[in-house]
């Protein structure tokens, strides 16, 4: 089972910059799918992806078309016109292709993808008072939904002992 971030023309640096770091840290691949609203030159992703690009799982496409010419799987698409919750889906299998779809800061995904895909398009509830939630956070929601439902694989539920280890702070009382 693979997990999959992709980002529509993502416009932000700061939230991708967010995403990359979840994405390392939960094993999850990036996609990126163009245009970008910021350089993905080494000297400008320096400032925004506090140096974790390098280490990243990350594919660029030139268009929409691209990216699923390229890719097999479930794709699930966020958006706050959705009308499921990810609680109504099951992520469990974990020899599924799984990709969230996220759309640009300020348009979300274009409704000719969303309409014929509208049984897999999610909203992270929330009230009025907003018109969605931040690009990064929602990421980082939906991967550790998926994630959790599939028991967090490969990932460390204590703190590594390659960082201060799963004892630190036991070890500090004394």
């Amino acid at each position: 089972m693979s997990l999959h971030v992709v980002l529509y023309q993502p416009e932000i640096p700061q939230n991708t910059g967010n995403i990359i770091r979840t994405c390392l840290g939960t094993n999850t691949k990036l996609h990126l799918i163009k245009p970008l609203g910021f350089k993905l030159d080494p000297k400008y992703v320096k400032r925004y992806s506090a140096n974790h690009l390098e280490q990243a799982d990350y594919q660029v496409y030139e268009s929409y078309q691209d990216f699923t010419n390229k890719n097999q799987g479930i794709y699930y698409f966020l958006t706050r016109y959705g009308k499921h919750t990810p609680k109504e889906f099951d992520f469990s299998d974990s020899n599924q292709e799984i990709y969230l779809i996220f759309g640009r800061e300020s348009t979300g995904i274009p409704k000719e993808i969303l309409r014929p895909n509208l049984d897999n398009c999610i909203r992270l509830p929330a009230n009025d008072k907003i018109r969605s939630l931040n690009l990064a956070n929602t990421v980082a929601i939906m991967i550790y939904e998926v994630l959790g439902s599939q028991g967090y694989p490969d990932l460390s539920t204590t703190e590594p002992d390659t960082l201060k280890g799963k004892d630190w702070l036991l070890e500090q009382e004394r």
